[in-house]
């Protein structure tokens, strides 16, 4: 039996053309709509299995009213408590919310805190580290699978020198990157179960320091260059070439 937190963060949906705010502190999400990253849809369904013997799992997120979405998705998904830090998050930088995380934790006995490895709006790439930091405890980075049996989590992902696998006893922090798991979609009947859920609601526990960043800017777009074979029946043998080099026909 353990105790996971799971910690998400409502973000702009990336499947559209991203566009900063116009102090470029932010991805503006206005006509794009939002969402809970990857990386974060992951963690949820590792902490709802790791949890699934007994446990408990509490979904956690500092945000303002809106962020209430995000944990009603992860409550769906099988969550079974959910935790709201509310305040406006663009006012938090990394170190925040990582102090904000780590009250929860304590407050609630968590043994297990999972979080998507880096934002998938600022890409902070910092808040697990805080985190672990906060609370003295053993911290994974990016992995893709995690499980837990007695007393020692046992985590794995892909490293510079191939597959990598860690153990460490618990109370841990592990980051999650997507692709080990299928993150599961919500039913009828859990997105019912899940509005009747109470949600916690909570005061920061100190005002925050805000980000130190200067600003996010925007990698330029991918070149994309286009060849002509030809026009008609006479660029037959030039596609035929095409092909043999992309291995889809034999020479």
């Amino acid at each position: 039996m353990v105790d996971v937190l799971v910690c998400v963060k409502r973000v702009v949906d990336s499947s559209s053309e991203v566009v900063l705010t116009d102090d470029a502190q932010a991805v503006d999400g206005r006509y794009a709509g939002f969402t809970m990253s990857a990386h974060e849809e992951c963690a949820v369904e590792l902490a709802v299995r790791a949890a699934a013997d007994a446990g408990t799992t509490r979904v956690v997120t500092l945000g303002d009213e809106d962020a209430v979405e995000q944990l009603r998705h992860a409550l769906a998904v099988g969550c079974s408590e959910a935790t709201h830090v509310v305040a406006d998050s663009s006012a938090f930088g990394p170190a925040d919310v990582a102090r904000e995380m780590a009250a929860v934790a304590r407050d609630h006995d968590s043994q297990l805190v999972l979080l998507g490895n880096d934002a998938a709006d600022s890409g902070d790439f910092q808040v697990g580290i805080r985190l672990a930091y906060a609370l003295g405890w053993p911290v994974i980075n990016g992995v893709s699978t995690v499980t837990v049996a007695d007393g020692t989590v046992t985590a794995s992902g892909t490293g510079p020198e191939g597959h990598e696998t860690y153990e460490v006893p618990l109370p841990a922090v592990v980051t999650v990157l997507e692709g080990g798991v299928e993150p599961r979609y919500p039913t009828v009947t859990g997105r019912m179960k899940a509005k009747k859920v109470q949600i916690e609601e909570r005061e920061p526990t100190t005002a925050p320091t805000g980000p130190s960043r200067v600003r996010l800017l925007l990698p330029p777009p991918a070149p994309s260059d286009v060849q002509i074979l030809g026009n008609g029946p006479e660029a037959a043998p030039a596609v035929v070439d095409v092909l043999e080099q992309l291995g889809v026909l034999a020479r």
